[in-house]
């Protein structure tokens, strides 16, 4: 089981949902968040702080440690907790779950009237967009199959 969490950047602009892997991290691990706007001008400390496409997220890595240790092998790192999940975006960048439902509605549409087409678009839809957004540089869609 995963639990989300909405949390607002510094600014209070926007507002993005995030993912805690096996609920493993509470959500005050989680000590600062900035979009790219409120992130212009801060000093990324990388003991701390992970960036992801102009986003920064600050960390309490004391806590993180103290709740991971018994489950995550290696060290724990801000990168660690981004990039596998323990504490990160819920989707591939903020706001992808949202978006990921919106452009996968118009494809369903087939899946009573075609359904080979729907499998077809999905499949592509799926892989033209894991380019997408590893071209945009998103961390998590480096690692993506």
């Amino acid at each position: 089981m995963c639990m989300a969490h909405e949390m607002k950047c510094t600014c209070g602009n926007r507002s993005v949902s995030f993912h805690f892997k096996d609920n493993i991290m509470p959500e005050q691990v989680i000590k600062g968040l900035y979009c790219p706007t409120c992130s212009n001008g801060i000093a990324l400390d990388p003991s701390t702080m992970v960036s992801d496409n102009g986003w920064v997220i600050r960390y309490d890595m004391d806590a993180a440690k103290f709740m991971g240790e018994k489950h995550i092998k290696g060290k724990i790192t801000p990168e660690l907790l981004l990039d596998q999940g323990y504490c990160s975006w819920n989707g591939v960048y903020p706001g992808d779950n949202i978006d990921s439902v919106r452009e996968r509605e118009k494809i369903i549409t087939l899946a009573k009237t075609d359904p080979v087409e729907y499998f077809k678009r999905l499949k592509s839809w799926a892989v033209e967009r894991t380019e997408k957004l590893k071209n945009e540089g998103w961390r998590k869609a480096q690692n993506a199959a």
